[in-house]
């Protein structure tokens, strides 16, 4: 029990822990360039076999009695002495010195001497050089050797050559150790293409999270906790005879928290964490997917007891046999196999755990969600309205509020919300009070980013015509008006003809948060759905292409309460819909079932059409009114319905009714985002978007 007290302690040190190591970062090509370069620089410094040879007479002749001549230096060699002639920058272009230039790509004899000639000693070519000049016109200056030390030319040329052998064959080494592994970090460079790029989090890199700073997620909690109690406390369950899972998959909606409640594990178990995506295992080159298998699990052996996370694992652990080619090669294939066999085969070792995070749980192979390899399903589903409290004040630490904002109220208005929703909003409502100036966020704040984040971007100043607007007011006015009067209907809480994103005008409810929907809110929800429409045929006698998303969003759930539901009589309790997407390419009933389904789901969103066209035409006066209220104000509420239709005969006093505001038409040309007909049993904020 005191070992275990120990990582407690280490959490209270403040230094901050380093961070973790993901392999070198240098890059080889680097190296290629230094040897260029070097090659360069040595051609430069010792290439002066370019320079030719010529007898004392010619150059007496040609160069030095014209007065060509800028400069000569000599110097002793070996057993002679040389004497190198610098030709003067005007006369070099001359024609007789054509044939002296060097034809070398590295030409060294630009501002280097052109030609040189030998003697018997120093002296020697000092008094050559006195003698030629005795006779030479008044006024051309004599020349005089200048003397000096020069590096040995054999020596030159055996730099010139030996160096760049000796460059080449360090690089060569480099490039073997490197193939070894014995250079860089894994996954770094070309050959180190099979190694796992996993980043491990050990003492020296510890994670600081810990499961008091992941809000909600109760039950999932206890699911991983009990992992990490195991591998504190190994006793405390093998002496009863129990076992650790060998794995736990995390499934759950984008935003749930997934990949948080992998990072508290790691802040919590003090056992080395290996952490990947499974994109990671995935490359272009046949064989490396495997490879990278093989190192991660023999890396986390080397570490046992250890936790492997493999985030977004559906990347590589899609079923088998599907959308392969005939006789390829499928190298997500054999990167799965290899995960297979080193997760429960023949050669595996216990001491390592594998934790994965997937929101497609359905395309998983069944080969990797059988005990023994992920024993263990944990859904982390979207928070309820006490998980969203708990949420919203980890979020709101940061945040400077005003006094007496309601948690309880903040929670209310954002069911369907995901943690990740919920912190988006956070920092809207902290961005937008930081627009308009205040020195804290308010309770409206809070609500605008709602807005913002549901409905989209607000655009007053987009230009529309007078009876554009005033198509828009009837076709809102006929979607409140409706939903007002049904029972089952979301009841409404403003209404607003101001553009905002997508749409020109939206409708905001507040939908109840329910398990299972009845086949009578479903018929109410989609009337209320159809009271735009009806409202512009009843009011101008003509519709328009504003009720597109209505008219997308009616056809998903009439064809779901005819195909999926069983909630038609006439097709009666038959369910074709597929849970685990196998049959997209082929339909699940005859051409003739095809036919019953459209014509009951036409029959369906017929019936609803009508029956809203009934009911604003039983209420078209108060339906005016609303309009041509809301023309002029733009954004009216709940209060303004009461004052022209009354109370709600539904509303029952006590029952607190849970506000999401959700957009339910888009009045744009533009076509809406696709939502999934099997949402229709709940309203979230993805399906207003």
């Amino acid at each position: 029990m005191e070992e275990n007290k120990k990582p407690k302690q280490i959490k209270r040190i403040p230094n901050i822990p380093k961070k973790p190591q993901k392999g070198s970062k240098f890059n080889i090509f680097w190296v290629y360039a230094a040897i260029i370069l070097g090659l360069i620089v040595v051609q430069q410094m010792f290439s002066t076999e370019s320079v030719q040879e010529v007898n004392y007479a010619t150059f007496e002749k040609d160069m030095l009695i014209p007065g060509d001549v800028e400069k000569i230096v000599s110097y002793k060699t070996d057993e002679i002495a040389r004497a190198d002639v610098y030709i003067k920058e005007g006369k070099k272009n001359d024609p007789k010195y054509e044939k002296y230039k060097s034809k070398n790509t590295f030409n060294t004899t630009a501002k280097g001497p052109l030609v040189y000639f030998n003697g018997n000693s120093l002296d020697a070519i000092s008094k050559q050089l006195d003698d030629s000049q005795k006779d030479l016109p008044a006024g051309q200056p004599h020349i005089k050797p200048q003397t000096t030390s020069k590096s040995n030319p054999w020596l030159s040329g055996f730099i010139s050559i030996i160096l760049p052998l000796l460059l080449f064959a360090g690089l060569w080494i480099f490039m073997m150790r490197r193939m070894g592994g014995g250079g860089g970090g894994g996954g770094g460079q070309i050959f180190n293409i099979g190694k796992s790029k996993a980043t491990l989090f050990d003492k020296e890199s510890q994670v600081n999270i810990t499961f008091n700073d992941v809000a909600g997620l109760t039950e999932a909690k206890t699911e991983v906790m009990e992992i990490v109690d195991f591998l504190k406390n190994p006793k405390k369950y093998t002496n009863l005879g129990g076992k650790i899972p060998k794995g736990a998959l995390l499934v759950g909606s984008p935003g749930t928290g997934k990949t948080l409640l992998a990072k508290a594990v790691a802040g919590e178990a003090q056992v080395p964490f290996f952490s990947l995506s499974g994109s990671d295992f995935v490359e272009m080159f046949v064989g490396v997917g495997a490879s990278r298998v093989r190192d991660l699990f023999k890396q986390a052996k080397d570490k046992a007891p250890c936790i492997i996370f493999i985030d977004e694992i559906d990347a590589i652990g899609r079923a088998r046999g599907k959308g392969s080619m005939m006789g390829g090669n499928d190298e997500r294939e054999n990167t799965l196999n290899q995960l297979l066999v080193e997760m429960d085969g023949f050669g595996t070792d216990s001491g390592i755990i594998i934790m994965g995070a997937t929101n497609r749980a359905d395309v998983l192979d069944s080969a990797l969600l059988r005990p023994g390899r992920f024993d263990r399903q944990i859904y982390v589903d979207m928070p309820d309205i006490n998980e969203r409290k708990e949420i919203f004040n980890v979020h709101l630490k940061p945040i400077k509020l005003e006094e007496n904002i309601d948690i309880n109220f903040l929670a209310k208005q954002t069911p369907g919300f995901s943690g990740a929703d919920i912190a988006n909003l956070c920092n809207e409502a902290a961005l937008i009070a930081a627009r308009k100036s205040h020195e804290s966020v308010t309770k409206q704040d809070f609500l605008d980013a709602v807005d913002r984040i549901i409905g989209g971007l607000e655009k007053k100043n987009k230009i529309i015509t007078k009876e554009e607007k005033k198509a828009i007011a009837f076709h809102e006015a006929g979607h409140a008006t409706v939903s007002w009067l049904l029972k089952h209907a979301h009841p409404l809480i403003k209404v607003t003809i101001v553009p905002r994103g997508q749409s020109l005008g939206a409708a905001w409810y507040l939908p109840e948060e329910r398990s299972i929907t009845t086949t009578e809110q479903i018929l109410d929800e989609m009337c209320a759905t159809m009271g735009g429409r009806a409202a512009e045929k009843i009011t101008f006698g003509k519709i328009s292409t504003g009720a597109l998303s209505d008219l997308e969003k009616v056809t998903k759930q009439a064809y779901a309460m005819v195909s999926m539901y069983g909630l038609n009589d006439k097709l009666g309790n038959i369910s074709y819909y597929d849970s685990r997407g196998q049959e997209s390419f082929t339909k699940p009933y005859s051409e003739a079932t095809a036919r019953i389904i459209d014509e009951e789901a036409s029959k369906i969103i017929e019936e609803q059409y009508q029956r809203a066209l009934q009911i604003l035409a039983d209420n078209q006066e108060n339906l005016i009114k609303l309009a041509e209220k809301l023309l002029v104000a733009e954004v009216i509420f709940k209060e303004d319905l009461e004052e022209i239709f009354g109370k709600r005969a539904f509303d029952s006093e006590g029952t607190e009714l849970l506000a999401e505001f959700v957009p339910v038409d888009d009045l744009s040309t533009v076509s809406p985002t696709v939502t999934d007909a099997s949402s229709t049993a709940s309203n979230t904020p993805n399906e207003a978007k």
